[in-house]
């Protein structure tokens, strides 16, 4: 039986130096792994163990990296294991086939974000004039898809982003803040429909997710299972679902830990 193992990345299964959340002492700290380089400086890392289970993984089933990233960023991601057939990018935007982007998923995409919601320009000239310099530090846009800022989280205040949420809420968009970033994302635009795509594609029977940010909140209720870590916005909001088990592992080793719940619910179903 075909098993789709669709996981979002970063502060899911892959964590920067910030994020590893090492509370042991330094003696019995685990032995970490690099998987992605960013000029020239390391920036991404697993534990030696979860790189493990992701190459026992990827022999055992469909695993399906799934992304807010652009492509470009997820490129930079050197992940152990077999290489994926399918990624899923820019929060669904984009489905990697092979690593080449499929042309008719991404016409589709863009079709539904012109009929649902308002246009990304309106977007974009909101947050550049609503937004503070005092913490703003970058405005992006990614993939031509959707906007995101990089703030100084100490000095955001938290009503902004609230407001910001209603505001895109009544124009059929989503906001989500992750660490450092808020990501204003179209509606339509989403990792649950690119995973049901790939479970077409493969006619797989069994589909399993993870993720810990309100953008993955739709792939996890899409799935047959999911599991979110015990830190990331839908933990901190007490978020979950019927098949949706709360880990309570934080940082790195909720990578880990959610690498075993993979393997022990794919060997079940298969």
């Amino acid at each position: 039986m075909a098993v789709i193992v669709a996981s979002d990345l970063d502060r899911t299964l892959i964590y920067s130096a910030g994020a590893l959340a090492l509370t042991m002492p330094d003696a019995r700290a685990p032995r970490l792994l690099c998987v992605e380089v960013h000029e020239a400086r390391p920036l991404s890392y697993l534990t030696e163990t979860a790189a493990r289970l992701l190459t026992e993984l990827g022999d055992a089933a469909v695993f399906v990296p799934t992304t807010t990233r652009t492509r470009k960023q997820y490129e930079r991601i050197n992940l152990p294991g077999p290489a994926p057939r399918y990624a899923i990018c820019a929060n669904g935007g984009h489905l990697l086939v092979d690593g080449v982007s499929d042309g008719d998923w991404h016409r589709r995409v863009l079709a539904r974000l012109s009929d649902e919601c308002a246009p990304l320009d309106e977007v974009r000239a909101y947050l550049a004039e609503h937004a503070d310099p005092v913490w703003l530090r970058k405005q992006r846009v990614a993939e031509d898809l959707f906007a995101y800022l990089v703030v100084e989280r100490e000095l955001l205040p938290e009503e902004w982003v609230k407001s910001l949420a209603v505001w895109a809420e009544n124009r059929g968009w989503t906001v989500s803040l992750q660490g450092r970033k808020i990501y204003a994302v179209p509606k339509p635009l989403t990792k649950s429909a690119a995973m049901r795509e790939v479970a077409r594609r493969t006619g797989a029977e069994l589909t399993l997710a993870a993720g810990d940010s309100l953008l993955d909140a739709d792939l996890l209720l899409a799935a047959d299972r999911g599991w979110r870590p015990g830190h990331g916005e839908l933990a901190d909001a007490g978020w979950t679902g019927p098949a949706i088990a709360a880990l309570p592992e934080r940082g790195v080793l909720a990578g880990e830990r959610i690498l075993r719940e993979f393997l022990k619910a794919v060997r079940a179903g298969s």
